[in-house]
């Protein structure tokens, strides 16, 4: 199937490729020549084409890079003993556990080999954790999709709540919870991607634990990177916006 796909692709985009493998291999046959070591065998059946690269700048998920790089500087900040991730970007567990031993589970785990990394299956209905036990917890950018099927897991429309409550069931009190979602002006569902929130409904669903930090990263690069110490106000102005935020459990 891979080879197959790969045969489409070079035959669909042969004609914006096959000037600059020409010129490509002009340049070879010209160092041949001249004497010049040939370290590389370069035949056109070879051709593996990528067309949409010659870019000014470098694109990339805003969400992604700057959620990740916002939750691994809370982590970071807090300095727990270790930290207990609930189906977060596996970029960010690889990395954050290179400071911090990272406890990572997933409804579908996945088979990281790092040190300071364990990988679990975890169900984020009814997390293997008991009540007030966790000191530092993570959850970004995943519980938007619980509940709607789209890996698998059962329909349900309140999956998220119920999510939601256990994570906050398992918090040490005092302890910190790094919850990231998309936000937007209005609460809807592009299903059977994910739901986007509004900014009163996560203070909602969080309303007994304190909001340490509240971040907004915009949708578009014209209105900023990450937003810190972000306003309602400011995600309200969002469709597809992504909401960082810190809560901690009130102390008993």
């Amino acid at each position: 199937m891979k080879k197959t796909v790969k045969k489409l692709i070079r035959i669909i985009q042969t004609p914006f490729i096959l000037n600059d493998w020409m010129k490509y291999k002009r340049i070879v046959t010209r160092d041949s020549k001249e004497g010049k070591a040939t370290r590389f065998t370069l035949k056109f059946r070879d051709t593996y084409p990528f067309i949409r690269d010659k870019t000014m700048m470098t694109g990339f998920d805003r969400h992604y890079v700057f959620h990740t790089s916002w939750a691994a500087r809370k982590v970071k900040e807090i300095n727990p003993i270790f930290h207990t991730d609930i189906s977060s970007s596996l970029y960010f567990c690889g990395i954050v556990s290179a400071f911090v031993p990272v406890k990572f589970y997933d409804y579908r785990p996945a088979e990281l080999n790092l040190t300071n990394l364990e990988s679990s299956r975890g169900d984020l209905m009814n997390l293997p954790f008991d009540d007030n036990s966790i000191d530092s917890i993570s959850c970004m950018h995943t519980i938007e999709h619980i509940g709607l099927g789209r890996y698998g897991d059962p329909l349900d429309t309140e999956a998220d709540l119920k999510a939601i409550k256990e994570l906050i069931r398992v918090t040490k009190p005092g302890g910190s919870i790094l919850f990231v979602t998309p936000l937007g002006g209005v609460a809807k569902i592009e299903y059977n991607a994910h739901r986007i929130y509004t900014y009163d409904y996560i203070l909602e669903y969080f309303k007994d634990l304190d909001l340490a930090e509240f971040s907004l990263i915009p949708e578009y690069a014209k209105d900023g990177g990450i937003i810190t110490h972000a306003t309602k106000a400011q995600a309200d102005k969002e469709n597809y916006g992504c909401g960082c935020f810190w809560f901690k459990k009130k102390s008993l």
